[in-house]
């Protein structure tokens, strides 16, 4: 996008505040691939990332102006420079102005492939209508579609826990499993035993995982086969589902998804049972990662009985693997909670 592109070395100070009862915090604000990174200044390190989509001007018109990560975020970022709010300000008119407007959809998608779609049968339909909207996505709005089903999550589970030096690790622990910005690990308070994931890269954790364990492996392992289940099946297929056809057929038409056609997907998610992944899958993944797909199998099933593929063949068997993050970021992560 030309915005982005425009932008992309653009930086600048801000003030961050990772809670509304935290103090504000000296930052540094720069524009990245679809993100926008808030680092601390004399370190360096990354405190948070925001998906460029979802991002909210709490305050139009005022300076300085406060923007939030989104609507049901916890953290805000206070700025002052005229060159960055002009250019957040840029970059959203850009990707509202990305999403499918109705006239152009219904000439571009509809006359080859929506139209085609509905003289198919009423059977067949809602399927199909599904996958086909699925198909023609933009990552903006299935990133926005992401944050607004976290935000139905957060009613049963509470705000992610957050703390700065936690932050950075699970950060981190995201960029060394997946790449650069390629995933949100985030750790939930209440409602979630193991892990899941949403649209836009997001993969939530229970606070278990880090409380209860001696280390990263396992928090590791379950967002690795989270990411796998995710390319199997593409997440943005259940929310639609659970939206239903008619708020679908509105998101291909016009490139929104009514804020009603999420609400109550909290408990399909947190609710739903857990799609196994088959063990070659699995090794395979984890062999490519590096990773020992035994802490995860015994934390799976602590007999191991079912999971014994995965403790047989683990392909860092006999071996030392490579630490996943320093005894001071587990520290941190484990009481994300406590302090967040």
């Amino acid at each position: 996008m030309t915005a982005l592109k425009r932008y992309s070395r653009l930086e600048s100070s801000g003030l961050w505040r990772d809670s509304p009862l935290a103090q504000r915090r000296e930052v540094i604000v720069a524009f990245r691939e679809a993100t926008l990174v808030l680092s601390d200044p004399k370190s360096e390190t990354a405190l948070s990332h925001w998906s460029l989509p979802a991002i909210e001007r709490l305050n139009p018109g005022e300076v300085p102006a406060v923007f939030a990560p989104g609507t049901e975020a916890i953290e805000t970022l206070e700025l002052d420079d005229g060159d960055m709010i002009a250019a957040l300000e840029t970059v959203r008119n850009a990707i509202a102005g990305q999403r499918p407007k109705p006239g152009r959809l219904r000439g571009v998608l509809l006359g080859s492939g929506t139209f085609l779609v509905l003289a198919l049968g009423v059977f067949w339909l809602p399927d199909a209508l599904i996958k086909h909207t699925a198909s023609v996505l933009p990552a903006a709005t299935r990133a926005a579609i992401g944050q607004a089903a976290l935000a139905d999550v957060q009613r049963l589970t509470g705000s992610p826990c957050a703390s700065p030096l936690g932050t950075f690790a699970l950060t981190t622990l995201g960029d060394k499993l997946f790449g650069p910005h390629r995933a949100q690990i985030l750790i939930l308070r209440d409602g979630l035993s193991g892990a899941a994931h949403l649209p836009g890269g997001i993969i939530l954790i229970g606070r278990d995982v880090v409380e209860d364990q001696g280390g990263p492996e396992v928090l590791a392992g379950l967002a690795l086969m989270e990411r796998v289940k995710a390319d199997a099946r593409d997440p943005i297929l259940p929310v639609l589902q659970h939206a239903g056809l008619t708020a679908t057929f509105r998101l291909l038409t016009s490139g929104i998804l009514p804020d009603t056609a999420v609400a109550g997907y909290g408990e399909v998610l947190l609710q739903g049972p857990g799609v196994a992944v088959p063990d070659a899958v699995a090794l395979a993944r984890f062999g490519a990662a590096g990773l020992s797909s035994a802490p995860y199998a015994y934390a799976i099933d602590p007999s191991g009985e079912t999971t014994i593929g995965l403790i047989e063949a683990d392909p860092l068997a006999g071996l030392i693997p490579e630490p996943l993050m320093a005894d001071g970021d587990w520290v941190s992560l484990q009481d994300m909670c406590a302090t967040g």
